[in-house]
C-alpha cells in the first residue's frame, strides 16, 4: 500500500474539510494534487479498504433512522449482505455470531422511506428484518488509528 493511501486511510478519519473542494483540501495537505486523491480513494474502495467517504450527521436532525438485524441462513449471509449495502440507505452493515447474525443501520429522509426500504428488503430476501429503533443517543468515535510498519 502507498504512502498516500496510508494517510488517506488513517490521516482523515476526523476533520475531514467540509469546503468547497475538500480532496484539493487534502491534497495540498499530502504534496499532491485533486485527482490523485480522487484516483487512490476509488480504488481504496473498489478494493473494499473504504466503504464510504463522507460526513457523518445526527440522522434525527436530518432524517430518521433505525437498527436493523435479520436471522439469516448462514449460507446466504453473502447473498443477503451484498442487498442490503445495495441500498444508500445503508451505510454499514456487520455480522453477528448470533441466531441475528446481520445487523445494519438504516438511515432515509423520512419514516415512509424507512418502512419502504425494509418491505423492499423483506420482499428481496424473504427475511423478515427486526427493527430495533434508538431509544436514547449515544456518541462514539468512529476513527481508528491504523499502525503501519
Amino acid at each position: 500500500m502507498s504512502r498516500m493511501e496510508k494517510s488517506l486511510l488513517n490521516d482523515f478519519q476526523h476533520d475531514f474539510p467540509t469546503t468547497e473542494r475538500p480532496f484539493a483540501d487534502i491534497a495540498g495537505q499530502l504534496g499532491t494534487d485533486e485527482e490523485a486523491v480522487l484516483i487512490n480513494l476509488a480504488r481504496l474502495q473498489s478494493e473494499g479498504a473504504v466503504s464510504r467517504v463522507g460526513a457523518v450527521f445526527e440522522t434525527a436532525r436530518i432524517g430518521c433512522s433505525s437498527l436493523v438485524a435479520m436471522a439469516v441462513p448462514p449460507a446466504r449471509l453473502d447473498e443477503v449482505a451484498g442487498l442490503v449495502n445495495s441500498y444508500a440507505e445503508v451505510n454499514h452493515n456487520y455480522e453477528r455470531e448470533h441466531r441475528l447474525n446481520l445487523w445494519f443501520v438504516l438511515t432515509a429522509s423520512c419514516e415512509n422511506r424507512l418502512g419502504e426500504v425494509l418491505n423492499e428488503i423483506e420482499q428481496r430476501t424473504g427475511i423478515e428484518p427486526l427493527v430495533l429503533p434508538m431509544l436514547e443517543a449515544y456518541h462514539i468515535d468512529l476513527g481508528f488509528n491504523l499502525e503501519w510498519k
